[in-house]
Parts: structure tokens; C-alpha cells; sequence
């Protein structure tokens, strides 16, 4: 790791954020590398739960892949607020990786998939028939998530078991119908960059389908995902707009956002998720995507100057 009280002869310093899990940073991530010091940025890579990092001695501290975060959300919280140049800001973090943000944005009208929240010790009894789609209410990488098909007698028995061991560690839980659509039109992620005029539409890519049956208690810091480069649709990025709209403080606080959007039963895009504090950005799926996420966090150090 870079030392990070080295000189940088005036040159402003970020740090990207990162988990002990991945000390060298996402690859993809490291795409905006050379052209944030090609811009005479020095960014250095730090991870969020170090005790050496100095993180008031950044110009702009930059979250990325702390995905170890879910199952100390907490702590995760708590560590975001005592950075003082944090993008995305603390209290974004602190709306954002809970998901019943999602209540939030189907009040105001954003189309999403219908969600069944459970709090711990809550009764559930399971839907009598469909696919859904279990998973806690804070999580991130696909972890502790699992397709249920509820007219299989064994799938309702291990539907209910992992409403249980979710219940049983305090984590509320999330049930909703999975949208078939997906196995055939994937997902779309609509990713926004900061600039001059506020965040503005960068790229979009697909994501094929992951969830191939019960969660089976994997491990993994997250699941491999089939990604391509996708154009969005008129559609799509209008609903995505929409969404931007009414995140608490505005978009424009925003580094990036990542929209993510299946087919509904209509065909009309919805909201799956909307990722501010750590999502893959792919920016090696777009022609130009590395420059302009160095160009995003050159506008923030504007801001800060």
C-alpha cells in the first residue's frame, strides 16, 4: 500500500476505498488509475476499516469496493461519518445500504419490484405459489440470497428456513416476485457520472441472470456476474432519471449512481436497486468510461476548493 503521509508536492490526494478482501482494489476500478494521474491526481488505495489511514489528510476520499460492509453495517455507518471529504456523503451511505430505501422511492412513485419486508421475529407465512426472490434488507454482492420456486414443497421449506436464519441474526428480510424477464433481457445498469453540469448519464451495461436457485449459505464476498456493454433505452433512462430525482439531498451531491432495472410483468422497466455507496461501475465496458470517472472526481475536488 501506498505510504500515505508520502509528499505529493501540491498534487491533490484521493484515496479509493477498498476492503481488506481486496488490498489492490476491484480491476475494474482500476481502469481510472492512469487518467486521474494523468490529471495530476495521486490516488491511493485504502481500506475502510485500517486504523493507520489518515482519512482527514485526503482531499477526496472515494468509496469503491468496501464489500465486506453488510455484515457490520453498523460500524460501516458510523466509520462513513467521521470522513470528512467522503463521496458519496455519509448520509447517502446511511440511506442507501439499508434497501427499505425502496419503500422510499415506490411512495414517490418510482416504479419497483414489489417487496415484503419481515423484521426479525416477525411471522411469515410464504406466498402459495410463484418464484420470489429472498434476501436480507442489507447486503451486498448477492449475499445471503436465494430463488424460491413456492409450489415445490421443498423450495417453502427452505424459503422459510432462510427467513429464519435471517430473522435469527437480526436482519430484516426482503421477499419479492422474481421477475422472469430477467432470464431473457437480463439486467440493465445505468451508470451516472458526476460533471460540470450535475451527474449525467455515462453508460449502461447487462447483466445476465444469477440467481439459479436456494441460497445455498455461500461464503463469497460476491457472486460472479456475465457482464456486456448495453445501450440504455429512451425508456430506461427516463425511469432512471426519475429515481435520481428523489434521492434524499439531490443527485448533484453525487460522485456516481449505478440504476439497476429488470422488465416488469409489462415490459416497463422497474427498480431492482439503486447503488450509491459501492457499486461496480464498469467503466471497461464503455469507450471513454475510465476518463470520465477521473473527470467525476476531478469535479468534486473542484467543489472542495
Amino acid at each position: 500500500m501506498t505510504n500515505h503521509h508520502q509528499s505529493t508536492r501540491g498534487r491533490p490526494r484521493v484515496a479509493f476505498v477498498t476492503c481488506a478482501e481486496l488490498p489492490g482494489l476491484d480491476p475494474d476500478d482500476r481502469l481510472a488509475l492512469v487518467p486521474l494521474a494523468d490529471r495530476g491526481v495521486t490516488t491511493e488505495i485504502a481500506v475502510w476499516d485500517d486504523p493507520s489511514v489518515d482519512w482527514p489528510g485526503y482531499d477526496l476520499v472515494v468509496l469503491r469496493s468496501p464489500w465486506d460492509y453488510a455484515r457490520r453495517r453498523d460500524e460501516f455507518v458510523a466509520w462513513a461519518r467521521t470522513v470528512p471529504a467522503l463521496v458519496n456523503p455519509a448520509d447517502v451511505v446511511a440511506w442507501n445500504t439499508d434497501k427499505r430505501y425502496l419503500s422510499e422511492l415506490a411512495a414517490a412513485g418510482v416504479p419497483t419490484v414489489p417487496t415484503e419486508w419481515v423484521e426479525p421475529g416477525q411471522a411469515w407465512t410464504p406466498p402459495a405459489r410463484g418464484e420470489h426472490v429472498i434476501k436480507p434488507a442489507v447486503s451486498a454482492g448477492s449475499q445471503d440470497t436465494g430463488r424460491y420456486d413456492l409450489t415445490d414443497p421443498e423450495h417453502r421449506e427452505l424459503a422459510m428456513a432462510h427467513v429464519r436464519r435471517l430473522s435469527a441474526a437480526g436482519r430484516v428480510t426482503m421477499v419479492q416476485p422474481y421477475l422472469g424477464a430477467v432470464d431473457t433481457a437480463g439486467e440493465t445498469a445505468l451508470l451516472f457520472l458526476a460533471g460540470p453540469g450535475g451527474l449525467t448519464f455515462s453508460h449502461a451495461i447487462r447483466k445476465g441472470p444469477m440467481l439459479t436457485g436456494p441460497d445455498l449459505g455461500e461464503a463469497a464476498l460476491y457472486k460472479e456476474e456475465r457482464i456486456d456493454a448495453r445501450a440504455a433505452t429512451a425508456e430506461q433512462r427516463a425511469v432512471a432519471e426519475k429515481v435520481l430525482a428523489v434521492v434524499p439531498g439531490g443527485p448533484d451531491r453525487l460522485l456516481y449512481a449505478r440504476v439497476d432495472l429488470i422488465p416488469g410483468p409489462d415490459g416497463a422497466p422497474v427498480l431492482v436497486e439503486l447503488e450509491l455507496t459501492e457499486p461496480s461501475l464498469f467503466v471497461g465496458y464503455a469507450d471513454g468510461a475510465p476518463d470520465r470517472l477521473a473527470d467525476a472526481v476531478l469535479t468534486h475536488l473542484a467543489r472542495r476548493r
